[in-house]
Order: structure tokens, then C-alpha cells, then sequence
């Protein structure tokens, strides 16, 4: 894997300024944050970018409101940034997430803390699990799913766990990421 990671390391430098990582808190095990790693896909003034976009562009704004992303553009992310998100090569430095005991290698997605207000009611069951880099939602369309659908894999996931589950999710994935599905 080094040399893969090597060469996504150096494109993301030849790419845009900044970082080759980023990392952001998101929501964990028992609701407790933590630094969620992720090799860097955006410009470093994403946060700036998109509110000016979103300013101007009324239907993106509805967009960002039901899926909180940009499913067909999004002028935050880098040309580097493009194929390593739909390859998800973007989310390899988890694995580093996985061994401190952050995450799972299957289980709900790591929600952002500011998520909390629209997950609402069933934080608490999404959070009795360790947050995973696959799981119902990544293998079920990701982007072309809404916010609220994906809220609601996470919950079944979590409350229908099962090992053939997992290794379920971990073949699909595979599947998922070669052909790039929902993933924008």
C-alpha cells in the first residue's frame, strides 16, 4: 500500500497548496469526537468557497440542504481531489483511524458534530457503534442517498448487526469502489 499512498501523497502536492492530510472531529463511539483522517481533497479554503457558491447558486443551495453535499459539482474539491473521491482513495489514512480504535473497518459513517441537530433521535443508537470506512450507506449509492436515508441505514445497520453483515459490506465495497457508485 506505501507506494500507492506515496503517489496519491504527491499528487495532492503537485495538485493545490496545503496538506497532504486532513482532519476533522467527528462524532464516535458513544458519542465521543475524535480526529477522523482522510488524505486532503479540497482546497484549504473549502468552508469559504462553498458559502460563496451556495450564495450564488439557489439550486446547489437546495442541494447542500437535503444531501448536505454537492452531488454533480463541487468547486471546494481539487482535480486530485475528483478521482481519489470517487475511487474513495481519499479515505485510505482511516486505517490509521482503525488501529487507534476510533473506527471499525464496517459500521455507521462518522458523522460531522454539527450533523448532530439533523440526526436527531437516533444519535444514540448510531453512536453505540464504532463509526466504520464501510458500511450500509457506502455500499448502498453514498451521495445518490439523502442525508435523512442515510441516517436511517446507519440506525438499521446498527440495530441489525451481524458478522455475515459485515463481510457482506466489505464485498460489496469492493465492488463499490472499483466502479466508483455514488460517489461524487
Amino acid at each position: 500500500i506505501s507506494p500507492i499512498l506515496l503517489a496519491l501523497a504527491i499528487c495532492i502536492k503537485l495538485d493545490s497548496k496545503g496538506s497532504v492530510f486532513y482532519n476533522a472531529d467527528r462524532i464516535g463511539k458513544d458519542g465521543r469526537n475524535f480526529k477522523c483522517y482522510k488524505f486532503r481533497s479540497m482546497h484549504v479554503n473549502g468552508d469559504e468557497i462553498l458559502r460563496d457558491y451556495l450564495a450564488k447558486n439557489p439550486v446547489a443551495a437546495e442541494e447542500w440542504k437535503k444531501y448536505a453535499k454537492l452531488r454533480d459539482y463541487d468547486p471546494r474539491v481539487t482535480k486530485a481531489g475528483v478521482w481519489m473521491r470517487k475511487y474513495s482513495l481519499d479515505e485510505l489514512p482511516q486505517i490509521l483511524n482503525v488501529i487507534k480504535g476510533d473506527m471499525s473497518l464496517v459500521g455507521p459513517r462518522p458523522y460531522l458534530p454539527r450533523e448532530k441537530a439533523d440526526i436527531g433521535k437516533d444519535l444514540n443508537t448510531i453512536t453505540m457503534s464504532l463509526p466504520g470506512i464501510t458500511g450500509y450507506w457506502q455500499v448502498s449509492g453514498r451521495n445518490d442517498v439523502s442525508f435523512q436515508e442515510r441516517v436511517t441505514m446507519d440506525t438499521w445497520y446498527v440495530r441489525n448487526w451481524s458478522v455475515w453483515l459485515d463481510i457482506m459490506y466489505l464485498a460489496k465495497t469492493f465492488t463499490a469502489v472499483i466502479f466508483g457508485k455514488g460517489a461524487y
